[in-house]
């Protein structure tokens, strides 16, 4: 991923991050939503022969319609890993139905997480003296597990597992952290 890119990447967290929170929901007879928006950081396993698995950043942002169901949009990019002594890329886009298991008298929750998602990998070397591009795009069914913790009523982080069905199947291990406003 380019400087400029992981710079903006990084802006655009921080200043969703720090949106003035107040986490007042009332998940009573109005079942008031409550939106949230969110950093990750982690590590893509790819299924692509001679890569190594890149690093991967991302922001995601959410509803939550009352204390389990919810919705989630998010994108992760990757730094460039090696590839056949080149650089591989890896993007996802995804849209996803939210369920939150809340474990009674902690602040522990789990987090299961299905819907869709567009997978893109793009990787250039060297063979011989020529310059070789590879690429692939595909949309397929995505989803994912995750343990979280709610450090304060405005603030959760969270560890995650997310699977990307497509034609590379992408696997994607991140730790992450969302703000409730």
């Amino acid at each position: 991923m380019k400087t400029l890119q992981k710079t903006l990447i990084a802006l655009a967290a921080g200043s969703l991050l720090s949106v003035g929170a107040q986490a007042a929901v009332s998940y009573g007879n109005g079942y008031t939503g409550q939106p949230y928006v969110g950093v990750k950081v982690g590590q893509f396993d790819l299924d692509v022969d001679g890569a190594d698995d890149p690093t991967a950043y991302g922001v995601y942002a959410g509803y939550n319609f009352d204390p389990n169901f919810g919705m989630e949009a998010e994108f992760v990019g990757s730094d460039d890993a090696d590839y056949r002594g080149g650089d591989l890329d890896a993007k996802t886009y995804g849209a996803y139905g939210t369920y939150r298991y809340q474990f009674p008298n902690t602040a522990l929750y789990a987090k299961g997480k299905l819907g869709v998602a567009k997978t893109e990998v793009e990787g250039d070397y060297t063979a011989g003296t020529v310059r070789v591009s590879d690429s692939t795009s595909d949309t397929g069914i995505a989803g994912g597990v995750g343990l979280g913790y709610m450090v304060n009523p405005n603030m959760s982080i969270e560890g995650e597992y997310a699977m990307m069905d497509s034609e590379v199947d992408a696997k994607l291990l991140t730790v992450g952290a969302h703000l409730k406003f």
